[in-house]
């Protein structure tokens, strides 16, 4: 009887041990043919395309270099390192695999002139090169919520000697065994007897990585057993060298605050700045030292204890032959090498950041971007965001000592985009450049002041009616608006003045508030309303006749958006910043083509730039001649609530289309207008920045012609002071100037065109 229940016990035993088993191996297959790891989504900044002609300042390439942390040195002989000569560069890079191809490691020579690049060829002699691209610079990264990071790599991308090393170290039978090395556990449990406590483990790496992969750190003899029978089940399962790639990719080498780093890959970048195939033996052996013990050999707390450490891994590796007496002995003399600042797995653009993950969330959910390794490549170019930032920070440290606003009172925010595309290429979203908090260039919806005038006058260019070109005449008197019954609105010009009739040209050259409001109602404010919204703004807007004087609150972006559409000649191309997005295994999964619809005649477009031009030139912003060099022409306009709370200016050149807010946080008075506050942080980022000039009078839609800078009609040279315009063809004026003025015949109070409202005191 006993015997029939010890065969019993023994079988159900033996059957309880297999269905364990299987369960075990389902774990084990499951997640390691699955989703391995949760990666975070990478995002990139512009790649920098290299071709002779291409306008790039010796500076800036060097700052780039830095910010992509290769290395100046004296003769370069290994990927990421440079030298520069004056204007001469001689760079080796590391390539980069984009989506669509292989850009392979070079060894090249640069040479600079004038801001240009004249010369790119091969270091070695064959040849000159039409077009490269140095890999871009990771700008950020969406985490997963364990906040584990990696960085993936194959064993292709590790050297041998990191390999060799690692097993001599770690696991010496690691190609014999099969999980488990019974002799390793009995050697470690008897070194461990004799000193009396843990001083050897026994853990081959396969085991390793199956407490790392799938157990807890518990202590215990159950936790043991299931380790070593899961490591059985895995190389069972799998090649040696499918967990080995899995360990080099999972072990954990260190903490960066809440973020853990795994893999040699990050860890490579973590401590050195490198990728992890430059790395050379004594950096290779300190990372394999720190898989003992990430936090107690860390080298940048505990310097003498990582180079203990590390110079034993070379011992070893030199006693294995990973390396020979020489070479061991040239690395243990080395320092520890670490870099002094690491690298912070927050981003340091947040504030561009955040613009990506507004446009990713249309697309991807949000535990895509933090789970599935995506690789997004965007538009920012990082030398046009450090010079925005610098730029940005510096004029608002001035403009508070030279209007008096307590001192870290005064915020800013920047956006800039490309006049071609309208990517988004720089983005500021307040003066404390690294917090991820408030972000004003996005979120901030403060009243724009006369920056909308443009809007105003491109309606009255486009129906071509009595403002139908830039000589129309218009009063500058004032201007009486009915709202309802016994209600007006009774708007003044800012400096509470009245110069007469002026031309729509000077009107908006010198930023007047009545006209703006006589043309904006005659025309129709409905239609003022709806040519907003084709420019972009995407948003309900009221219809109160103060909106023609910009009562109307809204973000740096979105003002931008309308200018995007005015620089680009009245064709809305929605802002973006991303231009593709990559999976891990370089496959594009969603690409942002450009999108363009035309929404203004391009004839009138141009009317109008050259009317903005000339406000840089001679009406509120003309201090920018003072700034900008004179082939550098610009356009824009500037932008004032009448309590000086918000201070704006807006413009593009020929290149580049920025914004620039000014204004408080507590939302109290800056006593600043557009021209003193925004104006000159915009005109210092212009000046510094690479950009193409706004061309004026190249357009065959105009014609030119000499017209009386009073009256608008064609220059009588007996009389009055001539001045040269453009008008759309068929616009221009057919009667000659008189010397003496008409006297005006009074106009009766005429209905609004928008039906809504009803304006008096016409007077020519």
């Amino acid at each position: 009887m006993f015997r029939i229940l010890f065969i019993v016990v023994l079988v159900l035993g033996i059957l309880a041990g297999i269905v364990y088993a299987m369960q075990l191996d389902e774990q084990v297959r499951s997640q390691f043919e699955g989703k391995r790891w949760s990666l975070p989504a990478r995002v990139f900044a512009r790649p920098l395309d290299l071709y002779v002609g291409q306008q790039v300042y010796a500076g800036h390439l060097e700052q780039e270099l830095k910010l992509l942390n290769y290395v100046a040195v004296k003769e370069p002989v290994e990927t990421g390192q440079y030298l520069r000569t004056k204007n001469n560069f001689l760079i080796n890079t590391r390539g980069f695999q984009f989506a669509e191809d292989m850009e392979p490691a070079r060894s090249i020579k640069i040479k600079i002139s004038k801001g240009k690049i004249q010369q790119l060829e091969y270091n070695n002699g064959q040849g000159t090169l039409p077009l490269m691209r140095l890999e871009p610079v990771l700008i950020g990264n969406f985490y997963p919520t364990k906040k584990e990071d990696r960085v993936l790599v194959k064993l292709s991308d590790v050297s041998p000697a990191l390999i060799k090393g690692l097993l001599a170290v770690e696991d010496k039978k690691f190609y014999e065994h099969q999980g488990v090395n019974p002799l390793a556990i009995a050697r470690a449990m008897v070194a461990n007897l004799k000193a009396g406590h843990a001083v050897q483990g026994g853990s081959t790496i396969t085991q390793q990585l199956v407490k790392n992969f799938y157990l807890t750190n518990e202590r215990s003899w159950e936790r043991k057993g299931k380790e070593a029978l899961m490591a059985f089940l895995l190389e069972l399962r799998y090649s040696k060298q499918e967990i080995l790639e899995a360990y080099l990719n999972e072990i954990y080498l260190g903490q960066d605050g809440d973020r853990a780093i795994h893999g040699f890959g990050l860890a490579a970048q973590f401590y050195f700045n490198r990728t992890v195939r430059e790395l050379k033996s004594d950096q290779i052996a300190m990372l394999i030292g720190l898989a003992k013990g990430a936090g107690y050999y860390n080298p940048r707390r505990f310097a003498e204890r990582a180079t203990a450490r590390r110079n034993l891994v070379l011992t070893i590796m030199e006693q294995e032959k990973a390396l020979t007496a020489r070479e061991a002995e040239i690395a243990k003399a080395r320092p520890l090498g670490v870099s002094a600042n690491r690298p912070s797995g927050a981003s340091p653009f947040p504030a561009y950041l955040d613009l990506v993950r507004e446009q990713l969330q249309r697309d991807y959910r949000e535990e895509d971007l933090r789970t599935e390794g995506l690789l997004i490549f965007t538009a920012m170019d990082p030398i046009t965001q450090l010079s925005a930032e610098n730029t940005l920070v510096n004029g608002v440290n001035q403009l508070e000592k030279r209007h008096r606003v307590p001192k870290g009172k005064l915020n800013a925010a920047m956006v800039i985009s490309t006049v071609q595309g309208g990517e988004v290429v720089a983005l500021v979203g307040g003066r404390v450049l690294r917090y991820a908090g408030y972000n004003r260039a996005l979120t901030a919806q403060r009243q724009v002041g006369s920056v909308l005038k443009p809007a105003i006058y491109l309606t009255a260019l486009e129906a071509k009616g009595k403002y139908g070109s830039l000589s129309s005449r218009i009063s500058d008197g004032p201007v009486k608006v009915r709202l309802a019954r016994g209600k007006y609105w009774e708007p003044r010009n800012y400096d509470h003045r009245d110069i007469g009739v002026v031309t729509m040209l000077q009107a908006l050259t010198l930023s007047r508030n009545t006209p703006a409001v006589r043309v904006g109602v005659e025309v129709g404010l409905d239609k003022v309303i709806t040519m907003l919204k084709d420019l972009g703004l995407k948003k309900d807007i009221p219809p109160y006749p103060s909106v023609l004087l910009g009562a109307l609150e809204m973000s740096p972006i979105e003002l931008q958006q309308i200018y995007q559409t005015l620089a680009a000649g009245g064709s809305y191309s929605p802002l973006k910043s991303i231009r593709s997005v990559m999976n891990p295994r370089g496959k594009t999964l969603t690409r942002y083509p450009l999108s363009v619809e035309q929404v203004a005649r391009p004839g009138s477009v141009d009317l109008l730039n050259f009317a903005m031009h000339q406000i840089t030139v001679s009406g509120t912003a003309k201090s920018l001649q003072r700034k900008l060099p004179k082939w550098k022409r610009v356009a824009g306009k500037t932008g004032t609530t009448n309590d000086k709370k918000d201070s704006w200016f807006a413009g593009y050149s020929g290149q580049h289309v920025m914004t620039v807010w000014v204004g408080r946080d507590d939302n109290k008075p800056t006593r600043m207008t557009g021209g003193t506050g925004a104006l000159p942080i915009w005109g210092d980022m212009m000046k510094v920045m690479p950009s193409k000039p706004l061309k004026i009078g190249k357009s065959s839609r105009l014609v030119w012609v000499k017209v009386d800078s009073v009256t608008g009609l064609l220059f009588n040279p007996a009389c009055g002071k001539a001045v040269t315009m453009p008008f759309s063809r068929g616009t221009q004026p057919r009667k000659r100037s008189y010397c003496t003025p008409p006297k005006p015949t009074p106009q009766p109070a005429q209905p609004a065109a928008s039906g809504s409202t009803w304006i008096e005191n016409l007077r020519e």
